[in-house]
């Protein structure tokens, strides 16, 4: 009986198995098949839409600004050279190299003992010749005299004539009375050609005695000259430079000694190409006076001044291109002839124009805008100008939109976007401690070479509660801290 219980409970068991196997087995195919059954669905997608930058396409009158790279020169740079071969005997103490003179200023001498023996010798020349000239006069009135008095006589001789004709007419006189008076009036006239000759002799003497003394006079004025020669002055105020003598050195004549600059009659020549050139003419042809600002970077503080254009090159060199413009500066104190500056010049300006970041356009020449329900537009432009990084476009149907600022490739025409805040940009500010802001007032006030105006700016920035974080860089930068 046990035996047959346990058998029974076994078969049990493998019957219960089965069934839940027979079950499983079911329950998987159904699955299966409903699975089979149902119709394949794509999962719902959203349209990706993207972030963007605008600015709004305001139109406005800009003048535009030309950007060109010049040096700074002098109008008046002034060669110092010998005019006479002597040995220098007299230096100024200011003919050093950038020593500053004034006009008229005394600066060497030459030795000046040839000169003054020359002006002497003149001198006595001239006082001859002065002599002869007075000794030719007292001749030429003696000659007049001469010839009043051989006249006289010859009147008389004539009268003589005169009497032995008409004695000898009424039977009184003899014929070799006659003929003696004859041969005396001959004689008389033959004196008074003589005294003619004689005259024309002396006026001549006069006119030679002239001349002399003007020759003569002409030698004393170049010896004199010669001699001032030996004396060297400032033909304006001025700064020397290139000073290649001292005292007792030998110089020829048309030696180079030094060279004067005016270091206050500056401007700035700058190469343009022949587009930009073209853009600085007027309706008349003619170069216009447009205004320039000129920045030398001298480190973190640049140095600025201004001036206008006044003229231009009259040719080009072999291998140049576009056009040498020039330019004269106003006030310009920190700089000196042979500084590389950079160059801004105001163009005329142009009206209806929009300015826009240069990453706003594209290759193809348009910019993006928005439109209806916040997808892109594409609006083609004129590109006018680049002015650094923004550019000046005319567009149809721009004014007023909103247009992306910076393209990307997955940004296109019908793509959905949305704005994004613009950022805040007043400018970072820091809260120095005394002891960093005492250090940059020390060196702003003992830097020399600064313009007052930028000192006054500067000055008056570092006393503030919150100091500009660029003008603090800037300064320590160039404080080496």
């Amino acid at each position: 009986m046990r035996f047959l219980r346990q058998g029974l409970f076994g078969l049990f068991l493998l019957s219960l198995t089965l069934g839940l196997l027979a079950y499983a087995g079911q329950i998987v195919v159904s699955a299966v098949q409903e699975r089979m059954a149902q119709e394949p669905r794509a999962p719902e997608r959203r349209e990706r839409v993207f972030a963007v930058r605008t600015v709004t396409a305001e139109e406005a009158r800009i003048a535009p600004v030309l950007t060109a790279f010049g040096q700074i020169e002098s109008r008046r740079t002034l060669e110092i050279r010998a005019q006479v071969t002597g040995i220098l005997t007299e230096l100024s103490p200011d003919f050093v190299e950038g020593g500053a003179v004034q006009t008229g200023q005394f600066l060497a001498r030459i030795d000046p003992a040839d000169s003054e023996t020359a002006v002497s010798r003149a001198r006595t020349d001239l006082d001859d010749a002065r002599a002869e000239e007075r000794e030719a006069a007292r001749a030429l009135d003696l000659a007049k005299d001469e010839l009043a008095a051989r006249r006289d006589q010859a009147k008389i001789q004539d009268r003589a004539l005169a009497r032995q004709r008409d004695l000898e007419d009424r039977g009184v006189g003899t014929l070799t009375a006659v003929e003696t008076a004859e041969y005396n009036v001959v004689q008389a006239r033959q004196a008074v050609l003589a005294s003619r000759q004689a005259l024309a002799l002396a006026e001549a003497r006069v006119d030679q005695a002239k001349t002399a003394a003007a020759r003569a006079e002409l030698a004393l004025s170049e010896a004199e000259r010669r001699l001032a020669e030996t004396r060297i002055t400032a033909g304006f105020s001025g700064t020397l430079s290139d000073v290649t003598v001292i005292e007792g050195r030998l110089v020829t004549a048309n030696e180079q000694m030094a060279t004067l600059v005016d270091g206050t009659a500056l401007e700035v020549a700058f190469r343009v190409s022949t587009s930009q050139y073209a853009r600085l003419l007027g309706q008349d042809g003619t170069l216009l006076p447009a205004p320039v600002t000129v920045t030398l970077d001298t480190g973190g503080l640049d140095l600025t001044a201004t001036g206008q254009i006044t003229r231009q090159s009259a040719s080009l060199a072999e291998g140049e291109s576009g056009r040498m413009l020039f330019a004269t500066l106003s006030e310009a104190p920190a700089m000196k002839p042979g500084d590389f500056v950079a160059v801004t010049v105001e163009e005329p300006p142009l009206d209806a124009v929009i300015r826009l970041p240069a990453t706003a356009l594209g290759p193809d020449g348009t910019v993006l805008a928005l439109g209806a329900d916040e997808r892109l537009e594409s609006l083609p432009v004129t590109l006018l100008r680049r002015q650094d990084n923004d550019i000046l476009v005319r567009g149809a149907e721009l004014s007023g939109r909103e247009v992306v600022s910076e393209r990307s490739p997955v940004l296109g025409p019908g793509i959905k976007v949305r704005r994004l805040s613009p950022e805040a940009n007043a400018g970072a500010t820091l809260s120095l401690s005394p002891d960093r802001r005492a250090r940059l007032r020390a060196y702003v006030e003992g830097d020399r070479a600064m313009p007052e105006p930028m000192r006054a700016r500067l000055l008056a920035e570092l006393e503030r509660p919150e100091v500009p974080a660029q003008t603090v860089e800037r300064l320590e930068r160039r404080m080496g801290g």
